[in-house]
This record gives C-alpha cells, sequence and structure tokens, in this order.
C-alpha cells in the first residue's frame, strides 16, 4: 500500500523551504536522501514540483536502504530484507532545502531521516542511535559541545599506469618525497576549488572554519565550527563530505576520505573536539585551571576504557586499519594528555572556558553519527561510573607502555561483539544488524587475492 499519511516538518524548518522554494523559482530538481550505516547518500532524484510533499513525508524507501553494505547489497539474513517483506519506511526532513550548487542545472537537497511507516524512529538508522546516546546524556544533566576536524586528499580525475589515485599537486612526489602541513601554496594553487567550497557551504549553512594544507602533497584539512547538538555537528560533517566531493567533480577532481589511499603517505583523520555543557550553558570541564574538572577526568576515563570496544565505529572499514602506525600522528595506546599529539586524547591548550577533549582515533572514512554515538556513550559510562583515568603522558605516547588500540577489523569486530556496553546504550537490534553488516562486507574483503600476492608469490613460492 502506498504511504498516504502526512508528516509535520518541524516549523521553522518548513518555513526556511518554502522561503527556498520561492526565492529559487528556476529550480528543477531535488535530492532526497539519508545517510546509511556506511555515511553513504541513499535516496532519489525528484522534480522540484514534488517539494512541498516532500516535506511532509511523501518520499518512501525500503527500511533495509539504511543497511545496504558498502557496495550496495542487501545484507543476507537482514531482519529488514525478506524476513519482514522488504518494507518501506518513511523519510522525513531533517534539514532545510538546500542549493546543491555544483549541479550544472539548479538541483537542491533535502537531507531526511528514514522512520518507521508511522512515523517513529526507524533503529537501523544510524541518526537515531545518536539521538538516543545523547538522550542519555541529557538524563545526567549535560550537552555535548562538539567540532570535526576532516581531512582528504583532492585526487585528479584520471589514475596512474597502475590505476592508483594521483594526487592534485604542484609537487612531485614521485620524485621528492615530501610533506606539505600548512604549505599555502598547495592552498592558493586550489583557491578556486577553495572558493567554491566556501560558497557552497554557505549556501547549505555548513559552518566551514579554517583550510590548511595537510601531511602530504594533495592532502588538506577543513575545520568545522562547535555546536551543542551533536547530531548537528554529525548532519552536517556527512553533509560536507557530500559536499566536498560534489564540489570537486565539477572541477574535474575527486575528493577522498579514505583512510589510507597511499601506504607511504598520511592517512586521513576526523578529529573531534567535546566538552560539555550544563544546563546553565556552562562548560563543565572548566574549573578555572589548566588541568580542568574532575568531570573531564571522568569522561576522559569513560572515553579510555570504553576505546576498543567502539573501534568497529572509529575505523570501520579494511582499510581504516592501515592508518595506525607508529609516528604517523594516528594513536596506537590508551592514553591522554595535555597538549600532546601522539596520545588517544589530547587536551588542547586553550583558556580555561574552552577547555575540551580532542579524540583522535576516527578516521575520515566513518560515519559521523556512530563515531559521535561511540564517543558519548564512552562520556556517560564515565560519569555514570565516576571512572579515574590513568596519569597524563609527557612525551612520545608512542613509546609508553600502555593497553593498545585494537589494531585489526577482525578484532574490532569481535570486541564490538562481546561488549556489553553497546546492548546498553544502543538498541541491541542495531548492534546485530551493524554485525551482519560488516562480517558480510569481512567476508568479501576477505575473499579477494590482491595484486601484491599474485606478483609475490604465484611464481615464487
Amino acid at each position: 500500500m502506498s504511504q498516504e499519511k502526512e508528516f509535520t516538518a518541524q516549523p521553522e524548518l518548513l518555513e526556511q523551504s518554502r522561503k527556498f522554494l520561492a526565492e529559487h523559482p528556476d529550480l528543477k530538481w531535488i535530492e532526497g536522501f539519508m545517510f546509511d550505516i556506511n555515511g553513504v547518500p541513499r535516496g532519489k532524484w525528484l522534480p522540484a514540483e514534488a517539494a512541498e510533499k516532500l516535506l511532509k513525508g511523501s518520499l518512501q524507501m525500503p527500511r533495509s536502504a539504511v543497511s545496504l553494505d558498502i557496495w550496495g547489497r542487501d545484507i543476507e539474513d537482514s531482519p529488514l530484507v525478506f524476513a519482514s517483506g522488504d518494507s518501506d519506511g518513511v523519510c522525513l526532513p531533517v534539514s532545510p532545502i538546500s542549493l546543491a550548487p555544483w549541479h550544472r542545472e539548479q538541483t537542491a537537497q533535502l537531507h531526511m531521516q528514514l522512520h518507521e511507516a508511522d512515523g517513529s524512529p526507524l533503529y537501523a538508522d544510524p541518526r537515531a542511535q545518536l539521538q538516543r546516546v545523547a538522550d542519555r546524556l541529557k538524563k545526567l544533566g549535560y550537552s555535548a559541545v562538539c567540532a570535526t576536524e576532516l581531512e582528504f586528499y583532492l585526487l585528479r580525475d584520471e589514475v596512474d599506469h597502475l590505476a592508483r589515485p594521483r594526487p592534485v599537486s604542484d609537487n612531485d612526489a614521485e620524485l621528492v618525497p615530501s610533506t606539505d602541513v600548512y604549505d599555502l601554496s598547495e592552498l592558493n594553487a586550489q583557491r578556486h576549488f577553495f572558493a567554491d567550497v566556501r560558497a557552497a557551504c554557505e549556501e547549505q549553512g555548513i559552518p566551514a572554519d579554517s583550510v590548511l594544507s595537510e601531511c602530504a602533497p594533495g592532502q588538506f584539512e577543513i575545520n568545522l565550527l562547535h555546536s551543542a547538538d551533536p547530531v548537528k555537528v554529525a548532519d552536517q560533517t556527512l553533509l560536507f563530505k557530500r559536499l566536498l566531493k560534489g564540489v570537486a567533480r565539477s572541477h574535474g577532481f575527486r575528493v577522498s576520505t579514505m583512510a589510507k589511499p597511499f601506504g607511504d603517505q598520511a592517512g586521513n583523520g576526523m578529529h573531534v573536539h567535546m566538552s560539555l555543557i550544563d544546563d546553565s550553558g556552562k562548560n563543565v570541564f572548566d574549573d578555572g585551571s589548566e588541568m580542568g574538572s574532575e568531570l573531564l577526568r571522568q569522561a576522559a576515563a569513560g572515553m579510555l576504557t570504553s576505546a576498543n570496544d567502539a573501534m568497529a565505529f572509529f575505523a570501520p572499514h579494511s582499510n581504516s586499519y592501515r592508518r595506525f602506525q607508529e609516528s604517523s600522528h594516528a594513536p596506537l595506546n590508551l592514553c591522554w594528555g595535555y597538549d600532546n599529539r601522539t596520545t588517544t586524547l589530547r587536551i588542547p591548550a586553550s583558556n580555561p572556558e574552552a577547555r575540551r577533549i580532542e579524540h583522535r582515533i576516527a578516521g575520515a572514512d566513518v560515519n559521523p553519527y556512530l563515531v559521535l554515538a561511540g564517543i558519548l556513550a564512552g562520556v556517560c559510562y564515565g560519569l555514570e561510573n565516576q571512572l579515574q583515568p590513568p596519569a597524563p603522558v609527557e612525551g612520545d605516547a608512542y613509546q609508553v607502555d600502555s593497553e593498545q588500540l585494537i589494531n585489526t577489523w577482525s578484532g574490532a569486530l569481535k570486541r564490538f561483539e562481546q561488549s556489553p556496553l553497546w546492548r546498553e546504550y544502543l538498541d541491541p537490534r542495531f548492534v546485530e544488524l551493524f554485525l551482519l553488516l560488516k562480517r558480510q562486507e569481512q567476508a568479501e574483503i576477505n575473499a579477494r587475492v590482491t595484486d601484491v600476492e599474485y606478483q609475490s608469490y604465484l611464481h615464487r613460492v
């Protein structure tokens, strides 16, 4: 049966969307989409005339669409597919309609969340899981203030003779291996691309801040400003990743947020800055000192204690684990420190009122909903149990003898499956679905023989 029920969008969202439509009478298309468990946008293009219906929940998609694997395939034995008739859910808007200016034709986008047919949250949508954890934190009397820092490679559209990607860079890394961190000439060479990125962010209300050249040719980082709504932060981060890729294609480039696209160059991370405010808006990590409050230490302890339980969120793909190498600025040990970029958790130097924790584990290939859910679940765990962290590390954390982060995909999935944490903080049905999804992807990857294996072993052993 078709979905005939109408839903009412949030009044502010509805007002902003209708104002946008009035200001863009030549609009041709609207992209209605949500993000699946891997952070891949899934949706449909509809004629602009359908905008009002979209705002009232007319877009239906199979509930299973939120849990497709990285190749877009259904999960075998998923309760959302044949066991339930592969029934439809309804997509409800979570952000106002905004322009997608990288398209040739006038095209707008509408970011949505997949719900059950009656409008209740669908457990399989990762956005719903972050909402669940954020609500638990609010019951403790706190809201999380978060910001993300996203690293990415800007790549040429063409590949090399071995079908490998090629960075867009003035430096010839094939002749002279180099790093270009903070190199303004790299930014200047791509100034038109970054100007269009900035303009697209303004169109979509994404609070992009500083831009810098990172540790490898063609690698950059753009920071988003903080917000006291972690779900909104995750929304903006995913929309920003999509925006980057769209603008890049319009310039004849590609953007990759793959964790480690080049074995001999820096990986792409997504650092998360996080603090807590109380009902009055006060930063409860600030006690006026450089060390921060007792609540900061409890939160850090919870994040460290739960880090390996959440590693399947922080490093969700086979390639993710290539980032974790000694002296790579990716953390290896479960430790924390003040203004120390070799630790897993860093307390940046700042004014006391801006006291915060920088979480440095996640790669740029993650789903931000699940990363923030994992981080905030750890914070809740630390506060609820009044945990205490080990002593902060000074100097090179790579040389510290402490518990290691799990460094294999199979190990991370096993720890995730065995952890009692997720069946308390997340919907247990989502936990089982996530494991089915990742085990299916793992089986596919494990069945593939790589080029280097053929080159190394086919005629030599």
